[in-house]
């Protein structure tokens, strides 16, 4: 039927459905990024772009079957992703928890977040630092000092059980910083990339280096700590800012390069396979204790 001066109601009601449709589209399409999203995004792309240049311009030649190595870490990386996401669906806090430091400080805006952030990077050095310090929480963080062939995928080499111990003991720190899930994010976002290139095998220019290094860490600083020499191993324990090492005097600035990785106690290749691995918190191996 034609309705005169005006559409059908039929026609009305396909001309809704069908802006409906496009809007469902295009809400599809365009959907933002969560920061779940970006954050695994980041991931990606860091290990990608110095897993690309340390082969380009690789600090040091590695005399290794390197494929085996990676995929070993790389698999190491995906269990602690599994777990780590598991555990904090249960108990990190939620977006926009407010409360504690940042509630103080929400009067300066976006400062309160930058202060919280740095705060919870010196709670990162002191969580390192108690890593090496106390031996039961050292037999997990061993899994990752026995790698022997320092490079980018060196920086997911960590036990399940060290990254489960971690996300609860950041709990408290997070709820008396004031921070939320998508805060803790932001921070992860941020400590990755600088992770994963401290861990790399890529050659910097010597004056570049010496700039970065008086921010954050960066690859000759950290193969200091992956020396099997125990006076080297308990220094440089800053994971994004060296400003921490620098207060605590526990930084040691390259003055060699470092001949060799890994643990002496933890050479054997039966550590360095996938039950090896997993087995290393449970397994004695002399030596040290803490």
């Amino acid at each position: 039927m034609v309705w005169a001066g005006r559409q059908s109601p039929d026609a009305d009601h396909e001309r809704i459905a069908a802006r409906a449709v496009r809007t469902c589209r295009v809400d599809a399409a365009g959907a933002s990024m969560t920061p779940m999203d970006a954050k695994a995004l980041v991931a990606v792309l860091a290990l990608a772009a110095f897993w690309t240049a340390e082969h380009l311009l690789p600090a040091t030649v590695a005399g290794r079957a390197r494929a085996g190595h990676d995929l070993l870490n790389l698999a190491l990386g995906a269990l602690n992703v599994v777990s780590g996401v598991a555990l904090a669906v249960f108990v990190l806090p939620q977006p926009g928890r407010g409360g504690g430091l940042m509630g103080v400080l929400g009067s300066i805006g976006p400062g309160a977040t930058v202060v919280a952030l740095v705060l919870f990077d010196l709670w990162m050095y002191a969580w390192h630092r108690a890593n090496h310090a106390i031996p039961f929480l050292w037999r997990f963080h061993r899994a990752h000092h026995s790698d022997t062939a320092l490079d980018s995928t060196s920086a997911v080499r960590f036990h399940p059980g060290e990254g489960a111990l971690s996300v609860l003991a950041r709990l408290p720190v997070a709820w008396a910083l004031g921070m939320g899930i998508e805060h803790l994010v932001l921070y992860e976002s941020i400590l990755f990339p600088v992770v994963v290139f401290h861990h790399s095998n890529v050659r910097l220019p010597v004056r570049l280096e010496r700039v970065l290094r008086m921010l954050i860490v960066t690859p000759p600083i950290h193969r200091v700590h992956h020396s099997p020499l125990r006076i080297e191993t308990d220094s440089n324990f800053g994971s994004v800012l060296t400003v921490w090492d620098r207060l605590a005097r526990s930084l040691r600035a390259p003055s060699h390069a470092v001949p060799r990785f890994g643990l002496d106690q933890l050479a054997d290749r039966s550590w360095h396979s996938p039950v090896g691995l997993l087995s290393t918190p449970f397994r004695w191996a002399g030596g040290r204790v803490g």
